[in-house]
Order: C-alpha cells, then sequence, then structure tokens
C-alpha cells in the first residue's frame, strides 16, 4: 500500500494537530531596495514584522532577502530575540506618555473599557497584537511606520514600575470595572519627553521676548 493510499484510508481525525503558535505575526510593511553594483542593480525587498502574544509581550523585526517570504521569515526571527513585556491594566496602559523616535512623535492616554482602539496604521496593529482592547492615541510626528512601529513600543516599555503598582492598586482596591486611575502628573516620572515639548516652548516664547524688546529700542 502506498503512502497515499494509507492517507486516504486513514480515518477523520486521526491527523496529528498542529501546535498553536506562541506569537501571532503581522507584517507591517514590505518594501523593494536595491543599491547599484558592477554591472547593475540588485533588488531586494525589506520587510517590517511586528510578533504579539496578546498577552502583554510584543516584539519588532526588520529584515531584507531576495524574495519576500524570505525576508518576512528572517524578520519574524529577528522579531522573537526582541520581546518587550507591556503592562496591561483593565485592558488598557497605566497612564498617558509621549515617545519620540526619529522623526515620529507617539502619545498614548488609557481609556475607559468599550473605548476600543483609537489609532491608525501600525499603531494599531501593535496594540492589537500586545492584547490591549483600549487606547487613545495620536501619532504626532512623521508617518515613517518603521519610525512609528518603534516609538509605539518604546512608548508601551517606558512605564515605571513603580506607578504601574500604584495605578493596579487603585484598580483592585477602589475604582469600578472599566472606569480608568486618574494619576498626579507629578507622579508620572516619564517627564523627558514633556521636557524636551516645554523647553521648545520656553525657547520660543524668549524669542519672541527677544523680538519684542527689540522692537521697542528702536
Amino acid at each position: 500500500m502506498t503512502a497515499v493510499e494509507k492517507n486516504i484510508m486513514r480515518p477523520r481525525g486521526s491527523f496529528e494537530k498542529r501546535e498553536p503558535k506562541e506569537y501571532d505575526e503581522r507584517v507591517i510593511e514590505i518594501n523593494r531596495v536595491s543599491r547599484v553594483v558592477k554591472g547593475g542593480r540588485r533588488i531586494r525587498f525589506r520587510a517590517l514584522v511586528v510578533i504579539g502574544n496578546h498577552n502583554g509581550k510584543i516584539g519588532m523585526g526588520i529584515a531584507k532577502a531576495t524574495e519576500v517570504s524570505e525576508a518576512v521569515k528572517k524578520a519574524t526571527a529577528l522579531a522573537k530575540k526582541h520581546v518587550v513585556l507591556v503592562p496591561i491594566i483593565n485592558g488598557t496602559i497605566p497612564h498617558e506618555t509621549i515617545v519620540k523616535h526619529g522623526g515620529a512623535r507617539i502619545l498614548l492616554k488609557p481609556a475607559t473599557e468599550g473605548t476600543s482602539i483609537v489609532a491608525g496604521g501600525s499603531i494599531r496593529s501593535v496594540a492589537d497584537l500586545v492584547g490591549i482592547t483600549d487606547l487613545l492615541s495620536k501619532s504626532l510626528g512623521s508617518s515613517n511606520k518603521i519610525n512609528s512601529v518603534t516609538a509605539t513600543i518604546k512608548a508601551l516599555s517606558s512605564f515605571n514600575p513603580d506607578i504601574v503598582a500604584k495605578v493596579r492598586k487603585a484598580h483592585e482596591n477602589s475604582k469600578p470595572k472599566g472606569e480608568p486611575v486618574a494619576i498626579k502628573k507629578d507622579e508620572v516620572k516619564v517627564e523627558e519627553n514633556k521636557k524636551e515639548v516645554s523647553e521648545e516652548k520656553s525657547v520660543i516664547k524668549k524669542t519672541v521676548k527677544d523680538k519684542k524688546a527689540a522692537a521697542k529700542k528702536k
């Protein structure tokens, strides 16, 4: 009896079940890139892949290859080596945060239960893969997908453990289900990016004052 005949004679349900994947994979972007060499151009494909387990783990990988499938495979393997943990409380993030990477600036805010993910493109994919169900976000800078994904993952992994513990405790003790806990701005130590914004505003105000003073002297 041949192997084909054995498969035909095998009863239903006897085929081996595939084990479920640990991470869900999503291809965010595929670009064709080329370089000029002696004799012409060499064309390759660059893949941006994000993986997540829908339970607080997220990773990103970028790889190049001569074929799309090979580029995706290499990017997925690279993403598995750079997985980060994200604290999720009641389906949302602990507190507001803003992160800059390259030309991209990403603002993330916690949302009440039932809001869903208010985001577009790559930010939505990252939030969905990490397991967030309610989120408010805004892209304030470049729309480059690589920078946007990197900034989003940086923002999700930048929460202070002390603040996360306070928020989780407050949710468990006092607040009803679905309502986010208000955190004082002084308690949030993710102020590095906000300081940059405030410094930019102070520089603008100073230049305006200097111009006005110079105008009065004239």
